[in-house]
């Protein structure tokens, strides 16, 4: 087991124990589908892949699991400028932003250190401290501005 998966469920074991959740079948699926399939979910992405597996799952419970895991810092909830939340792994990833393309939905993760430096130049220069932050950037993917032309 990896460091990554340990830590994932001993903070989901303390967080569901704090409050009084209990572990079920159907929250471990809906958990282990999200934390095995990459990219950005939505809840109703997620629903379906779940489905395949279980038709018994409820979107409900679906929703109610990415709350679970957005509350407990295990999931990130995004939005991405078109009304759908999508969530990502938060844990065991490195810090990243993104690209979004506004005609197909395209998201591309990138990291860029000469970014990060000028971020924290700027933050320092008004004598802030960043706890956390997110980029976005709002476009055309290569194939949209292709298709566009």
């Amino acid at each position: 087991m990896t460091d990554v998966l340990a830590n994932r469920q001993q903070i989901l074991a303390r967080y569901m124990s704090e409050h009084g959740l209990k572990s079920t079948r159907q929250r471990d699926l809906i958990i282990d589908t999200f934390f095995t399939t990459p990219g950005h979910l939505s809840v109703e992405d997620l629903w379906s892949k779940v489905r395949a597996l279980d038709q018994r799952v409820s979107v409900a419970t679906v929703y109610r699991t990415m709350k679970l895991l957005s509350d407990s810092g295990l999931a990130h909830a995004r939005n991405f400028g078109d009304g759908q939340t999508r969530y990502e792994a938060a844990l065991g990833r490195e810090h990243h932003d993104h690209l979004i393309c506004t005609r197909c939905g395209a998201i591309v993760e990138f990291e860029n250190d000469r970014i990060e430096t000028l971020q924290d130049a700027v933050a320092k220069k008004h004598g802030f401290a960043v706890t956390s932050h997110k980029m976005e950037l709002y476009g055309l993917c290569k194939d949209c501005q292709r298709t566009r032309s």
